[in-house]
């Protein structure tokens, strides 16, 4: 019992930590770098419905 305690116990808190981390708004935000973030598609105008008539 003390055992699986002793390996779950930190694990959770590690993946807690990490979970924590990555829902960070400026992870990837470093102010020494230039603006530079290329549109990787293009954004499509919001009217369009796919040539459907609704």
């Amino acid at each position: 019992m003390i055992d699986k305690f002793t390996l779950f116990l930190p694990h959770l808190l590690m993946a807690i930590a990490v979970w924590r981390l990555l829902r960070r708004a400026d992870l990837d935000d470093d102010p020494s770098l230039p603006e530079r973030r290329p549109a990787f598609r293009p954004k499509r105008e919001s009217h369009d419905q796919g040539g459907r008539d609704a």
